[in-house]
């Protein structure tokens, strides 16, 4: 290959699209100045017959809360801005670079992703503005890995990385049109990643088909399962998949229909649809804010003390620090979030060890036993409500959602482009037990190729404000 070619030409293409595009979505909070030399030094690789694997010299991008020893960490706030890189990669980035990715550049998202204050708007940091969403340029691009989401929509990269507690990789993947795998928590490791919850959080792939971001999932979990492999068709004969009911249906009417003909696709495809069941409800919010709090003091202060020298290491220090640069940290919302964490007590606390068992009661529980009383290989249900107006004074309008049980177990979701409502892009999400990536990654590719084999592939955005 000459210089031009492979990964040094998509990198000049897409950083051409990044300032053609970028300044309309804000989707990319740091690009990379080193991508065009990385892209270069994989090219010469290729040319001498050393290929690292099938992911070789793609451009990949990586939301602002995971550590790149090269470029800022913020986690879009401004008491990390100024502070030096981290002093290494964390664990997945260092598997991208060694299967000879490119790092494109950092994406934005919603500050502290998502959990400082509780009227706050999905896409908005301090540090990174605010991004929007490329159907619907006055519609929210979901949160917290709304850059992400955004950037594979807007054709800014194939491949992005984002990261999820509740809903932070489905719902920018389902508002934006785009393919998002939230794997079971522990599948890729948490080190080097801005945290919340290390019951909750983990990293994950979103891509623009469930088969990019199968191969994404084999490089970010390190392991020699080929989760591509299971993009193989449409048959589901003799697959169950059980359709939960309640809460998870009826709060949007188009999202409704959309998701009805999902399962007809589904059921065309050869798979048994087990209908009208339901999960226990999740726990109030108040056990749910319970445990995400207690774990955010002690989560977040052991990775604060990896970064360097100087910066703050205590979630008292950044709540000063917002106060201090309140004109700009808390000119939308405020950090009522943060200041609960701080007060709690520790895991040992016995308000958070309740909040953790009905956690567990409601999450791994509910699912498996639903599972395994049906004996479903999954669960479908609608992802999340269309895109709702931007609306930083009142902060996001969100109707309903399908990320709450899982988030509880750590256990896996997928969601993929269903259809549009009114323009909007919305998605299905497929979910299981823990480690049942294999199975969702089949049910996912065979909707997926069904879908489009019905209706084409998904529209593309226009960049406009919607009416």
């Amino acid at each position: 290959m000459g210089k031009e070619s492979g990964a040094t030409a998509l990198v000049n293409q897409l950083q051409a699209r990044m300032r053609t595009v970028d300044p309309l979505i804000n989707a990319i909070c740091t690009p990379n100045p080193n991508a065009l030399t990385e892209a270069a030094r994989l090219d010469t690789e290729r040319d001498e017959g050393r290929v690292r694997g099938p992911l070789h010299g793609v451009p990949v991008l990586v939301k602002d809360n995971i550590d790149t020893a090269d470029l800022p960490t913020t986690a879009g706030s401004l008491a990390l801005a100024d502070q030096p890189p981290p002093p290494e990669d964390a664990p997945l980035v260092r598997r991208l670079r060694d299967a000879g990715c490119v790092i494109l550049g950092k994406t934005n998202l919603s500050e502290w992703a998502n959990f400082r204050g509780s009227a706050s708007s999905s896409g908005w940091s301090a540090y990174g503005g605010l991004t929007r969403n490329p159907y619907a340029l006055n519609r929210s691009a979901g949160g917290s890995s709304s850059g992400s989401g955004a950037a594979v929509a807007a054709g800014l990269a194939d491949y992005a990385i984002g990261t999820e507690t509740n809903g932070s990789i489905v719902c920018p993947a389902a508002l934006n049109g785009v393919v998002g795998i939230k794997p079971t928590v522990g599948l890729i490791p948490q080190q080097g990643i801005v945290p919340i919850s290390h019951s909750q959080d983990t990293a994950g792939p979103m891509t623009r088909t469930v088969e990019q971001a199968a191969a994404l999932l084999t490089v970010l979990s390190g392991s020699s399962t080929e989760y591509a492999d299971n993009c193989r068709g449409t048959d589901l004969s003799n697959v169950r998949i059980g359709v939960p009911r309640g809460p998870l249906w009826g709060y949007s009417t188009g999202l409704d229909q959309v998701s009805e003909r999902a399962l007809g696709l589904l059921s065309s495809c050869g798979a048994t649809i087990v209908d009208h069941l339901s999960l226990p409800t999740p726990g109030g919010d108040e056990d749910q804010l319970q445990v995400l709090a207690h774990e955010l003091k002690v989560d977040l202060e052991a990775y604060l003390a990896t970064r360097a020298p100087g910066g703050p290491r205590t979630l008292d220090e950044l709540i000063a620090f917002n106060n201090d640069h309140a004109d700009v940290e808390l000119r939308w919302f405020g950090q009522e979030l943060f200041e609960r964490a701080a007060a709690t007590e520790g895991l040992s606390s016995p308000v958070y060890v309740a909040a953790r068992l009905t956690a567990l009661r409601a999450g791994r529980d509910g699912i498996d036993n639903l599972l395994r009383d049906n004996q479903l290989d999954a669960i479908v249900s609608p992802a999340y409500s269309p895109a709702w107006s931007i609306d930083l004074v009142n902060g996001d309008h969100v109707l309903g959602s399908s990320s709450s049980h899982a988030a509880l177990a750590g256990y896996p979701l997928i969601s993929v482009p269903s259809g549009t409502v009114s323009g909007l892009p919305v998605g299905l999400t497929f979910g299981g037990t823990a480690r049942s990536e294999v199975t969702l990654i089949r049910l996912a590719h065979a909707f997926e190729t069904a879908r489009i084999g019905a209706d084409g592939p998904f529209p593309t955005p226009e960049f406009t404000q919607w009416a």
